[in-house]
């Protein structure tokens, strides 16, 4: 059996997170959206509850398509608000459809999410190697700056850990521990 980082632990949902997307290089616009958007609702909770309920998100936020999403209404909130299939947040939830309407003006300006993202980390996965789950740090002066950037352009729960947490899962760092044999992959493949 491969050597996986510590918290994949052995559920088998966040195993398959952990081996085919968490550090993998992300430049979807759509998806890149949809991850910030659960970031920011795990805050105060587990990724593993957050990963369980990612489906129920996907369906009750149209796919996360930004364009509809910014279109919503009190109806259609109070109706989130009620399904259990999501964290039943009021301000998560109304940071949602704030941040789809930010991602929006954005776009206008003629960028794509994924090139505003990217250019933190100069359009280059950052391969960090560290040898056990206590040495990841929380957030760094590169997520400091994103969340500047994000809170300026109107964004919500883009604070520097959760923007920290997103870069990690979108690839834009690898910090897969060294023992893991994802941390070689992504690396070689980065590099490749």
């Amino acid at each position: 059996m491969p050597q996986r980082c510590q918290w994949a632990g052995e559920d088998p949902l966040m195993v398959a997170y952990h081996d085919e997307e968490w550090g993998v290089p992300l430049r979807d616009d759509r998806r890149l959206f949809e991850l910030l958007i659960l970031e920011g609702a795990q805050a105060g909770l587990s990724w593993r509850t957050i990963l369980h309920k990612r489906e129920n998100y996907r369906r009750l936020f149209d796919g996360f398509d930004p364009v509809k999403i910014a279109r919503y209404r009190d109806a259609k909130v109070k109706k989130l608000l009620a399904d259990a299939g999501i964290v039943r947040n009021r301000l998560k939830v109304a940071a949602t459809i704030q941040n789809a309407k930010s991602l929006l003006e954005l776009q206008k300006s003629g960028a794509s999410f994924s090139e505003f993202l990217w250019q933190f980390v100069d359009d280059q996965p950052i391969h960090n190697h560290w040898k056990s789950l206590s040495d990841l740090p929380a957030k760094t002066d590169v997520s400091d700056a994103m969340s500047k950037e994000l809170k300026a352009r109107g964004f919500k729960f883009v604070g520097s850990t959760i923007c920290y947490a997103f870069m990690q899962a979108a690839g834009m760092v690898n910090d897969h521990e060294t023992s893991c044999y994802r941390h070689r992959q992504i690396t070689a493949e980065d590099r490749g």
